[in-house]
């Protein structure tokens, strides 16, 4: 599988458009997800600024949330319609104006819709912009790339509240919004300037009832599980969007199956090796974004850390993902992916039962390492499942498949949550024990679903990644006279140092 050819200002060369793709694509996906998580520290603080009680702001969440949920899944149509870089250059327009105008608002109602054209902005830069990086870079470069590419992943959700806890803190909610003027500023003329056009197989027609049912039934399961943990699993608030949600969604399935121009070509999930890599995402996004919610609470509630040094003890999971993306391209050729996923997600399911047990008796410095250590699992799974699941993809339908990837990995996000949400909320700690036996068995029941990702791991195929290697392989050797050569154990293969530089 070869990348597509990039057009656009001053590029005919890969490397150039390598470059520029990831100093795009990292600066946006960077804000988009911090966004997520810096937020929530500043709502009390917007509360009180617009006399509004903490159950009256969810509308700014959720207003991000829907918007988010509604245009990702259309964000592959419109990078195949009007091209990677005009769809991504006008994302990150709209994330960076509206966050300029998020901090100038005078009241909830403003708020709130400026926070809707975030969303927007937020729900194509992550899928558009992962589509750019798998057209930029061929399947033997993908893992090297993964160390920029884990960089927001890794440190956005963490540096979200200590940065945000600082800000509100020392300036203003305001300058919760402002922070993303520079970094966004900075890219777009970066990415005005550089970033290639990469042409997709072009889309004729705008799938309007696939929009509907995917935007749709996306927003409303997003919006239950949202809110399920405060308004209660059985309530009409919580049951109607969600059983609509699933509908739509089950609906959209026979619907782009039959369709002369889906929106999203679901035949993509037809490779086993992408099938099987989501599921495994599946339980472990949930399981990570559960602890990122579950152990700032446990600190601040259990422990009576504010939320400044909450944050600042959560960080080392951010240090451990980025040392895991450091690590995955050295040990890829000799263990393969199949093996760094299962020891990935055991590791992380070993560390949080070990974050279950500290609740009992927890000690800072059992607690920092503990953090880094679910980081460099989760690192480990998170790379290698990512790179594995597009290998066997042809570039035509990377559009498809970073949009499914990223409406699994929203869903998983808010599973996770709303479990950790409800098990803490709902359990009745026996005498004495306070918050903490929740929390315990909150941090198990999600230890458990990163045994379940360990498991599935086991039935992804390594001869399926290696053969999509050996073709990248000898299809570059033929361009720059490399020949592959039997690598150690698996033989995955490894390249000979002759015709590097060739620009081939």
């Amino acid at each position: 599988m070869s990348s597509a050819q990039p057009t656009g200002p001053r590029f005919g060369h890969r490397v150039p458009a390598k470059v520029a793709v990831c100093g795009v694509f990292v600066a946006a996906n960077f804000m988009a997800i911090m966004d997520t998580t810096i937020v929530n520290v500043a709502l009390p603080a917007i509360g009180r600024d617009f006399a509004v009680d903490t159950s009256g702001l969810s509308s700014v969440n959720v207003g991000y949330l829907v918007a988010l949920a509604v245009f990702i899944p259309v964000s592959g149509w419109l990078g195949n319609r009007f091209g990677t870089r005009r769809t991504a250059l006008t994302a990150l327009l709209l994330f960076t104006v509206a966050s300029a105008l998020c901090a100038t608002a005078g009241s909830l109602g403003a708020l709130t819709g400026y926070r809707v054209l975030q969303g927007v902005g937020g729900g194509l830069l992550a899928p558009v912009g992962m589509t750019m990086m798998l057209r930029a870079f061929p399947v033997a470069e993908r893992l090297r790339a993964q160390q920029y590419v884990m960089l927001p992943t890794a440190v956005a959700p963490a540096l979200g509240p200590v940065l945000g806890g600082w800000l509100v803190d020392t300036a203003s909610w305001h300058w919760v919004f402002l922070v993303n003027l520079p970094v966004g500023v900075l890219a777009l003329l970066f990415g005005a300037a550089v970033l290639p056009d990469f042409p997709g197989p072009g889309a004729p027609r705008f799938d309007l009832p696939g929009f509907v049912l995917a935007g749709g039934g996306l927003a409303a399961v997003l919006y239950a599980l949202t809110g399920a943990p405060d308004r209660g699993w059985g309530s009409a608030g919580t049951l109607v969007p969600l059983v609509g949600g699933v509908a739509f969604l089950a609906a959209f399935v026979p619907w782009e199956l039959r369709a002369a121009h889906p929106m999203i070509d679901l035949r993509v999930a037809e490779d086993q090796l992408f099938r099987t890599t989501q599921l495994v995402l599946l339980p472990t996004g949930a399981a990570f974004m559960g602890v990122l919610y579950l152990y700032p609470q446990f600190l601040q509630t259990d422990l009576g850390y504010d939320a400044l040094h909450s944050g600042l003890a959560t960080f080392p999971e951010a240090l451990g993902m980025l040392t895991a993306s450091q690590l995955v391209p050295r040990l890829h050729d000799r263990v393969g992916p199949r093996r760094l996923m299962a020891a990935g997600g055991a590791g992380a399911a070993l560390i949080i039962v070990l974050l279950a047990i500290l609740t009992a008796a927890p000690h800072p410095f059992a607690l920092y390492p503990s953090m880094y250590l679910l980081g460099t699992s989760v690192g480990l799974l998170f790379a290698s499942a990512q790179n594995a699941a597009f290998v066997t993809i042809p570039p035509a339908r990377t559009a498809d498949a970073t949009t499914l990837l990223n409406m699994q990995r929203q869903t998983a996000g808010a599973f996770g949550v709303a479990l950790a949400g409800t098990l803490t909320a709902s359990l009745v700690p026996p005498a004495g024990t306070g918050t903490a036996f929740a929390d315990r068995i909150a941090f198990l029941t999600l230890a458990a679903l990163c045994l379940g990702a360990a498991v599935l791991a086991r039935h992804v195929s390594d001869r399926r990644v290696r053969e999509a290697y050996d073709a990248a392989a000898t299809s570059r050797g033929q361009c720059a006279g490399e020949r592959p050569v039997p690598g150690p154990r698996r033989g995955w293969p490894r390249r000979r140092a002759a015709g590097r530089g060739t620009g081939c």
